[in-house]
Parts: structure tokens; C-alpha cells; sequence
């Protein structure tokens, strides 16, 4: 859960290169306020890192009513990396072929993350567009899930959808984005 000097300073280099890139997702966050963060947290930085390498292009995305820097997956598509899963540890064990390599739930807690809420999910989609061909789970209420069920949301014709599928089901289309506090 330690990076290395070089790991560390390329992770840095290329956040802030992104941030800067998209200041419309943090009009009021300082890139330096954000470092400072970064450095004082290494484990929230390894988590940023996993983001990144997993390619969810995580960026710094002021959400309404949170307070703090959060770090969102910002990929176009749903990161690459977190692709044909299925939503949770029950849905995987209940598989009894053709498992996927790991459920989002699992996958996100290695991580120290946390999947997106669909109000966050469509806080998102305000800031930018994502998810024109890919979808992503988002976190799926209790009652929802004990009847077998999850949700995902996606855009398509300039609309951000919710919808629901069976946590077991997994495609390569479908991933899911994250979010860390730091």
C-alpha cells in the first residue's frame, strides 16, 4: 500500500495535469490544497493511484452538500479496468458458472472506495459526459439487493437512465465508477 518516490510523483504530475485541465468539475478547489492533501494522506493516495491504474482518470469533482477534496472517476466510458464485474460478493457466490474475475463491491473495498451514488452519479453527468456506450453500477438500495436486484445508470440521448438488472449479471460494457474522500 506504498508507493514508490517515482509512482508517487508521476501519480502527481498526472492529477495535476488533469485537474487543470478540467477546472469546470472543482471552480473552487486549489491544486495546492489538493497536494497537500495527497501528501498528508499516503493511503488516500494509493487509492487515487489504484483509480488511475485501473483507468478511471480519477479528477477532484465538487459534489453538492460534500465538503473535502473527492477524488471521482472521470474516464469517458467506465473505467476499463473495472469491466464485467458483478455488483456484489453474494452475486459472485451464486454464480455457478461463468464467474466474473471479481464483483464492484469487492473490488471497490480493496480499493477504499466506495461505488457512486445515483445522486452523485447524475452530479457527474451535470459536469460532463459519460457513459455514451458503457454503464455503471451505482450503489443499490438494501431493498432492492435482497430481492436480487441492482442498479446501474448510463447516458444515451442526452439523458442520464437509472435501471436494474440482476446483481449475478455482468458485461463487458458495464464497470463502475468510484469516489475517495481525501
Amino acid at each position: 500500500m506504498k508507493l514508490s518516490q517515482t509512482q508517487k510523483e508521476t501519480l502527481l504530475k498526472t492529477l495535476q495535469t488533469r485537474f487543470e485541465k478540467n477546472t469546470a468539475l472543482h471552480p473552487k478547489t486549489k491544486w495546492a490544497d489538493v497536494q497537500k492533501a495527497l501528501e498528508k494522506n499516503p493511503e488516500k493516495l494509493w487509492t487515487v493511484f489504484q483509480m488511475e491504474e485501473s483507468e478511471g482518470e480519477p479528477d477532484v469533482v465538487e459534489f453538492e452538500n460534500e465538503k473535502g477534496i473527492v477524488f471521482v472517476d472521470c474516464s469517458a466510458e467506465s473505467p476499463k479496468g473495472r469491466r464485467s464485474f458483478c455488483y456484489d460478493h453474494d452475486a459472485l457466490e451464486k454464480r455457478k458458472e461463468h464467474k466474473p474475475k471479481d464483483s464492484a463491491i469487492n473490488f471497490a473495498e480493496k480499493m477504499n472506495t466506495e461505488l457512486l451514488t445515483e445522486n452523485e452519479y447524475r452530479q457527474l453527468q451535470k459536469l460532463g459526459i459519460f457513459d455514451l456506450k458503457t454503464s455503471s453500477w451505482i450503489q443499490t438500495p438494501e431493498n432492492i439487493r435482497k430481492l436480487g436486484g441492482a442498479l446501474f445508470c448510463d447516458r444515451r440521448y442526452d439523458t442520464v437512465f437509472t435501471y436494474h438488472n440482476g446483481a449475478e449479471s455482468y458485461y463487458a460494457a458495464r464497470g463502475f465508477r468510484v469516489k475517495v474522500k481525501v
